[in-house]
């Protein structure tokens, strides 16, 4: 049974979706006017995980991120680059697309822009001034939050104590100061602006997500997520004007995960402390990234800094180097058949079992790390490279291997070719230790030289050499191996 921590009602709660075996998820997706930084794909990684944890447990997924093509940064960009508000949104629409992509994320099944939805926009707002929730101020268009006798159920404070630590404009075409936009008027220089029934103009912030969600899901949907940051005062304003507008529950279950913190503090622009996501991968291999986001529970605050990038990659070698391990045993004898170890099958069976029990725990990612861990450590106990192949040993590192991208494939992890994966993952941290491949081959090499003259002194002297260097040295039956010290 899946249970889903929901923001509304503060509790874990059974998963029962609207209707039987099919999920609408809606979550709100990035304002595109600048590359995205680190921390705007955690959400991403996160809810693709979650895509896939809900069609492994037999539900229709449809799951859809937004744009937001329309605000105040992607027109101020537009001014200083002398282009178009389309050109720049266009631009980096694209860009996030491809880091999408580099990330080896599974494509959305719907990825509006709120361009593409004026209409829609346009006739919410008219539903709710006619409903008399909204209120027509010149040529603005405000929600009326006294109207809404929820109001603040989402973020569970009162309208008074909401706006304690708000910044708040002062508006006097507002009946309250926590009213908010629906529609805004145009200002005379403005490029984006539509037709409306009350003047030229453009829609508020949280209206735009409501009327994407009403035009493709109707009045109610499964999942609505995104970060903790948007419960207020975006999420509360959807809630309010779907609701008030529609007489429905907008969505069943919200799911919110946590920020980042770089090095210790907030991520942001004033700190100086953004990392692009294109940065990041061109320094870093994507499965990094990833293993960073779900290594951790997605409601926890996680720290973004070179000890989280060093144990992640400490991590993924633990698991490709066991992947690769079992692949070179395979191919050491191509002539064995593998029969089925029942015993060894049973294991996997039952840590398969706890996954899945961590897993329906709130997508409980570190648990199903631990276990897949333990997994690792046996499976390393029993198995060695070079070691002889027979029937029992086959059929374990068969089924290790099917286990393991099992549990990759749900994460969107482990997919690579292990031994291309871990030369790759080295030759980053060689670059970062400032190393060169054919320098730690030439070392080696003459370590197995002195070594077969039977001078161990010298090779343990070329040993601590090379571990100085942080490379580490294994001796097999079949010859030396290197890899970097993670």
């Amino acid at each position: 049974m899946l249970k889903v921590y929901n923001t509304l009602s503060r509790k874990s709660e059974e998963f029962k979706p609207l209707k039987p075996k099919a999920v609408t998820i809606y979550v709100c997706g990035p304002t595109v006017y600048d590359f995205l930084h680190v921390g705007n794909f955690r959400g991403p990684v996160v809810f693709n995980f979650i895509r896939n944890w809900l069609e492994h447990s037999g539900y229709k997924v449809t799951y859809a991120q937004n744009f937001t093509d329309v605000d105040d940064k992607i027109l101020n960009r537009a001014i200083k680059e002398n282009k178009s508000a389309l050109e720049i949104s266009s631009t980096y629409i694209n860009e996030y697309k491809k880091d999408f992509q580099i990330l080896g994320l599974s494509p959305l099944d719907r990825s509006p822009q709120v361009t593409e939805f004026m209409p829609e926009i346009i006739s919410m707002v008219s539903e709710l001034i006619e409903k008399k929730k909204a209120y027509v101020s010149g040529h603005d268009v405000n929600f009326e939050i006294s109207q809404f006798s929820e109001y603040g159920k989402l973020s569970n404070r009162k309208t008074d104590e909401l706006k304690e630590g708000v910044r708040i404009e002062v508006d006097a075409s507002k009946k309250n100061a926590l009213d908010f936009a629906l529609w805004k008027s145009a200002k005379p220089t403005e490029q984006l602006k539509w037709p409306s029934p009350w003047g030229e103009g453009r829609p508020g912030w949280h209206i735009e997500c409501s009327a994407m969600v009403k035009g493709m899901f109707g009045d109610q949907i499964d999942i609505h997520g995104g970060g903790l940051d948007l419960v207020f005062p975006h999420h509360e304003n959807e809630i309010a004007q779907s609701e008030a507008c529609s007489g429905h529950q907008l969505a069943k279950y919200w799911v919110h995960w946590n920020m980042f913190n770089f090095s210790g503090s907030k991520m942001s622009k004033s700190l100086g402390n953004v990392v692009s996501m294109r940065e990041f991968s061109q320094k870093h291999h994507p499965e990094i990234y990833k293993w960073i986001v779900l290594s951790v529970h997605y409601r926890s605050v996680t720290d973004f800094n070179e000890d989280t990038i060093d144990r992640a990659y400490a991590g993924l070698a633990k698991f490709y180097s066991a992947m690769a391990m079992a692949e070179n045993v395979l191919a050491s004898d191509k002539s064995i058949q593998a029969a089925t170890d029942e015993k060894y099958k049973a294991e996997l069976e039952q840590a398969w079992k706890s996954i899945e029990e961590s897993m329906n725990e709130d997508f409980g990612t570190p648990s199903a790390f631990a276990t897949v861990f333990e997994t690792i450590r046996k499976f390393n106990s029993r198995i060695r490279r070079g070691m002889k192949l027979n029937p029992q040993v086959s059929s374990q590192c068969e089924q290790f291997l099917v286990f393991i991208k099992k549990f990759g494939s749900l994460l969107s992890l482990f997919q690579q070719s292990p031994q291309s994966f871990l030369i790759e993952l080295d030759d980053k941290l060689l670059v970062k230790l400032g190393h060169k491949r054919s320098d730690i081959d030439i070392l080696v090499a003459e370590r197995s030289k002195v070594r077969d003259a039977k001078d161990f002194a010298a090779a343990d002297v070329l040993r601590k050499k090379l571990t100085e260097m942080h490379i580490a040295v294994s001796d097999t039956p079949a010859g030396s191996f290197w890899e970097v010290i993670k």
